[in-house]
């Protein structure tokens, strides 16, 4: 896709899916396959429990295209755009999930612990532009990343379908999604075609350290199509020879410090380092 004709580059997502772009995205009959096929794969890299009904965000759900898949498999839905006429759409074709109008590089505005995954379709490089003077892209990744990470209960997982227009675009995406505390990396699927290539982030909270296999790939190169930023983490950790800032192994060093240096610090307990639950 050249970088001329981008959706992104055109215009803000809540003013480029205007009513028409939003109507004549719903009803063209290709792009509905292209959506069905991606959200069917994003929900397979989810891994989710079968004939279990899991509770599943939708970011960028638009007209619930996405979300009808997770409708089809069994599965409640909670869908959230930044287009209003995109959701319009969605209320009159009668989706079953609940629809939220909010920007996502304002945050996650649910409960802890509150959903067992989350998929998104063609939205998450939106995040990676400036469309207003006092959008700083780093800054909304890293608020949208941390409290999707607070929002997902542990164990579960985020998968993203993404276009990212340019490889330090990803590598943004990628650091502030490792700084938020995922886990996972890049499963890119039939990496040797430029029309069936399509790439995912698969982001984990813990508990698996496997990447699932890419399409389109022999057994033996499967492996090679996954690009993992957990070890990368962990070497970085070794690098440094540092705790992670604002760990509780960090904060007991600083702790021991100051003592050394002959100040009053309060002794540590078991709430040392624990990060509080958020007010919501």
């Amino acid at each position: 896709m050249s970088s001329g004709k981008r959706p992104e580059h055109q215009a803000p997502p809540e003013i480029f899916y205007n009513e028409s772009e939003a109507r004549k995205y719903t009803s063209n009959s290709r792009m509905i396959e292209i959506q069905q096929k991606l959200s069917e794969r994003a929900i397979e890299l989810l891994a989710l429990p079968d004939d279990v009904p899991c509770l599943v965000l939708d970011i960028g759900c638009g007209s619930g295209l996405s979300g009808e898949c997770l409708t089809d498999q069994g599965h409640i839905w909670v869908g959230m755009d930044i287009s209003s006429d995109m959701l319009d759409i969605a209320v009159e074709r009668e989706v079953e999930g609940d629809l939220i109008l909010a920007d996502m590089g304002y945050g996650m505005p649910y409960r802890p612990g509150s959903f067992d995954g989350c998929i998104s379709i063609s939205a998450l490089q939106w995040l990676g532009n400036a469309d207003k003077s006092y959008h700083n892209p780093a800054k909304r990744l890293y608020k949208f990343f941390s409290t999707l990470y607070a929002t997902l209960a542990r164990g579960s997982r985020a998968v993203f379908q993404l276009y990212p227009e340019s490889s330090s675009q990803l590598e943004l995406i990628t650091q502030q999604a490792m700084k938020a505390g995922f886990t996972g990396g890049l499963v890119v699927d039939y990496p040797n075609s430029s029309k069936a290539k399509k790439m995912f982030l698969c982001l984990l909270t813990g508990g698996q350290t496997q990447l699932p296999a890419a399409l389109g790939t022999e057994a033996s190169q499967s492996q090679s199509n996954q690009i993992s930023f957990t070890n990368k983490r962990e070497k970085m950790k070794k690098i440094r020879g540092k705790p992670p800032k604002k760990s509780r192994d960090w904060i007991l060093e600083k702790k021991e410090r100051r003592r050394r240096q002959g100040k009053e610090v309060r002794d540590n307990n078991k709430y040392t380092g624990r990060k509080r639950k958020n007010a919501f």
